[in-house]
């Protein structure tokens, strides 16, 4: 009876393909990881809507770090029922800020977080994605 030697690896041409896939499977991944190569894509700004309710207000500004901590920069609108709006354009970031309603500084009571300032209170804290 004859016997039959067994092979467990791939003839030699078999191999030869696996490793050059398994070398283009690496470069396919490494492109996965970093899609731009190196750029980074640039994010415009986008549109952030602030509201507050202050019915005897007279007028209301934002001023945070987006706008230098500038008090009449950044007005807001007058709308019904005694709320002021207004629009923020952002880039990605966090950004700490504060209302200031007839020259009084008021964090925003609907801020999701705050962050000590150096004044002994709070900044209200947004954050752009």
């Amino acid at each position: 009876m004859k016997s039959h030697k067994i092979s467990h690896r791939a003839p030699k041409p078999a191999r030869s393909l696996a490793k050059k896939s398994a070398a283009a499977l690496g470069q396919v991944v490494r492109v996965l990881k970093n899609p731009f190569n190196g750029v980074k894509p640039v994010i415009g700004p986008a549109p952030v809507a602030l509201k507050l309710r202050a019915p005897a207000a007279k007028e209301v500004f934002v001023a945070g770090s987006f706008n230098g901590w500038q008090v009449g920069a950044t007005p807001l609108r007058p709308a019904q029922g005694g709320e002021w709006q207004g629009e923020l354009k952002l880039t990605p970031g966090r950004y700490e800020y504060l209302f200031v309603v007839d020259g009084s500084w008021l964090p925003d009571p609907a801020a999701r977080e705050a962050a000590p300032n150096p004044f002994g209170g709070w900044n209200s804290v947004l954050s752009v994605n």
